[in-house]
């Protein structure tokens, strides 16, 4: 594999932006300094000032692929993490079939490792297949779930005793339980009483704050008997932080570690139920947007460190899907390519701290989920050359036109994002302006669980 140097370049070390250069040899990072002096490089790269900064880790994605490709496939969703700066991406099971047993792993992992040209984790689907979750592990699952305590895309969702004996069973393993948290109950009873209102803000009404915060509640006194390494997806409100707050500060007390960590989603950052008016049916997704006071909340919770991570939750759907009533429209939006660039011009508005931002995209996911393992998620010498090149002052307006994704749509057309000029995964330039990589170049990133004896 050639070596690259990359010159005239500025990274974020020591938590500021600092002038230096970076040797790539064998796909790794070899060397990080203010001067380095090679006798030979087969490739050199001028930044032209530009930022080298870790490029992202998405840990929640749907890529549809096996059974809905008409939606996604490896391929696109790959491309699309590729031209948005994400180099690893950790793919949920509501897939079809889903993926909750040996042949649905199998099948999943053999078009994802012929098709994906970034590396990838799988996760293990929870529905009533406790015998199957041994084997998944042994498989490589990175983790398990989402597990849906309410009925969501897909129809996962698993009663309170199951959901119970599935944290027990996952503690056993020693593996983390992803958790999508909304209460079924309060959903049900919202639902019939606004059957017949046909409004997209009925949506958010149908499950509102009390819906997310009351699972949160549930979910966090079931994983405090078992003490399940347990991650929440996607939390959206005021009152879910609130309680996830209070775990990690009483873990604090106790001189602990937290046995909870939690994710946000650009969706319920950048958006708000102000945009139903704009996006209508394209608005849905669960949980549903919040009101301006939860995204402060989020927005908060991120730079105090309540918040571990930044997913996208990309679950794409095509257009003429998404065109209907509110009541039949699926729920998701596409969200993988503009991740990153959305909360770099974040950056930008003094939203968060670069520092932060890379944080919450590359180091604490990896961590999380055991892929700085694989020697993901560090900007450091002997990890993987994962990078990204960006011009913190080429703002562009995110369009449809330009994104990859088959969903042909994007709810954050007209907002602002900081693209890469280059995203350099493993040493390999996979994005220029246009998608460098062949298909299958993706790594398979084994989980914790897994036995060399299964292959």
């Amino acid at each position: 594999m050639s070596n690259i140097l990359i010159k005239n370049t500025r990274i974020f070390y020591n938590n500021r932006l600092q002038p230096a250069e970076v040797l790539i040899d064998n796909g790794k990072i070899s060397k990080i300094a203010k001067d380095i002096r090679i006798s030979h490089v087969d490739r050199e790269i001028d930044a032209d000032n530009a930022l080298t900064l870790p490029a992202g880790i998405d840990a929640h994605v749907h890529f549809r692929e096996p059974g809905q490709t008409r939606k996604e496939d490896w391929y696109t969703g790959s491309c699309s993490a590729a031209a948005g700066g994400i180099t690893t991406v950790i793919d949920h099971p509501n897939t079809a079939p889903p993926t909750i047993d040996e042949k649905s792993f199998n099948k999943k992992l053999n078009l994802a490792s012929k098709k994906s040209i970034v590396d990838f984790g799988i996760n293990g689907g929870v529905t009533n297949n406790f015998d199957n979750l041994s084997r998944l592990w042994e498989l490589g699952a990175t983790a398990f779930g989402e597990i849906f305590m309410a009925e969501s895309t897909g129809e996962l969702n698993i009663s309170e005793e199951s959901f119970n004996q599935a944290l027990s069973e996952i503690k056993e393993l020693g593996a983390v339980a992803c958790i999508h948290a909304e209460d079924e109950d309060i959903r049900l009873k919202n639902e019939s009483l606004l059957k017949n209102d046909m409004s997209p803000q009925s949506h958010s009404r149908a499950r509102p704050n009390i819906c997310e915060s009351t699972a949160v509640q549930k979910a966090v006194d079931m994983i405090s008997s078992f003490d399940t390494q347990s991650h929440f997806c996607h939390i959206s409100t005021s009152e879910a932080l609130g309680i996830i707050r209070n775990q990690k500060y009483m873990a604090y007390k106790g001189n602990r570690k937290s046995s909870i960590t939690c994710e946000s989603a650009p969706h319920h950052l950048f958006l708000s139920d102000k945009s139903w008016d704009d996006l209508g049916s394209f608005g849905k997704m669960n949980p549903p947007l919040r009101t301006r006071k939860s995204v402060q909340a989020l927005v908060n919770a991120i730079n105090e460190g309540t918040v571990d991570m930044v997913a996208s939750d990309h679950a794409p759907h095509r257009e003429f899907e998404k065109d209907m009533d509110i009541k039949n429209t699926p729920s998701g939006v596409p969200g993988v390519e503009t991740l990153l660039p959305l909360m770099l011009a974040g950056v930008k508005k003094n939203l968060f701290p670069l520092g932060k931002v890379i944080d919450v995209t590359s180091k604490n996911p990896a961590k999380r989920f055991g892929l700085d393992s694989n020697y993901k998620g560090l900007f450091k010498e002997g990890f993987d050359a994962d990078l990204i090149l960006v011009n913190p002052q080429d703002m562009r307006k995110i369009s449809s036109d330009f994104l990859h994704s088959k969903a042909g749509w994007t709810p954050y057309s007209g907002l602002y994002g900081i693209f890469p000029q280059l995203t350099i995964s493993r040493g390999d330039i996979i994005w220029d302006g246009e998608i460098t990589a062949t298909r299958g170049r993706g790594n398979f990133l084994k989980g914790r669980g897994y036995l060399m004896d299964t292959e």
